[in-house]
């Protein structure tokens, strides 16, 4: 009558009570990143510079702008904000991008 967890893994026409795999996640954009110099092409007023013993660092101030995404998005998904990328498409689940924090809607 109840089935177990393992058996409710199984594909989603073939469960119990049939459910997507898919789901919508609310994607915070990233604090802080930091960047070496020579990677950035353009320089914008919320870029700080930092010269450490490792060489030029800059630190980018995020916007913590939260954004709506897709959990099987086929598109690159650009935070309103600040254009940063948060997540790439592979074929299935879209993968986040590392810094970026994230957590599940529920309907």
């Amino acid at each position: 009558m109840h089935p177990s967890f393992t058996d409710e893994r199984r594909h989603k026409k073939k469960r119990l009570v049939q459910s997507p795999n898919s789901y919508f996640l609310d994607v915070k954009c990233m604090g802080k990143s930091e960047l070496q110099f020579h990677t950035l092409l353009d320089i914008s007023s919320t870029l700080t510079c930092v010269i450490t013993k490792a060489g030029l660092f800059l630190h980018f101030s995020g916007c913590y702008r939260i954004t709506t995404v897709f959990s099987h998005s086929q598109t690159v998904v650009p935070c309103a904000g600040c254009s940063i990328i948060l997540c790439h498409p592979r074929g299935g689940k879209c993968r986040l991008t590392t810094g970026c924090s994230f957590r599940r809607k529920h309907s």
